[in-house]
């Protein structure tokens, strides 16, 4: 994940999750320390995340719709799932995603 792509998430979680997030919001959604992690967000938006912060940030992401589910959290297209059924399944976990990030923020 790039600096840029980072600055993009923030801006897609922000819409998802109907509040505009600041950097030390993403601090919290990323288990950073209160004091500072603002600014390791900011330096991150610029230089990139650290690869076990991209991990957990592409996690995150899943609660916007402009983000895949990744391959182990899709559990919607196995064939014990109807067709019919996975859209609502996939907009109920992304509702999860978003409710656990809100949680985070406290």
């Amino acid at each position: 994940m790039t600096g840029p792509e980072l600055k993009q998430l923030r801006a897609d979680l922000s819409d998802a999750l109907e509040q505009k997030l600041t950097a030390a919001d993403m601090a919290k959604l990323c288990g950073l320390p209160e004091k500072g992690g603002g600014d390791t967000i900011r330096r991150w938006e610029v230089s990139g995340p650290m690869p076990e912060a991209t991990k957990l940030l592409r996690v995150l992401a899943m609660a916007s719709e402009r983000y895949p589910i990744l391959e182990k959290f899709d559990i919607f297209d196995r064939h014990d799932v109807r067709e019919e059924d996975r859209p609502a399944k996939r907009a109920a976990f992304r509702e999860q995603m978003r409710d656990e990030a809100r949680r985070r923020l406290g």
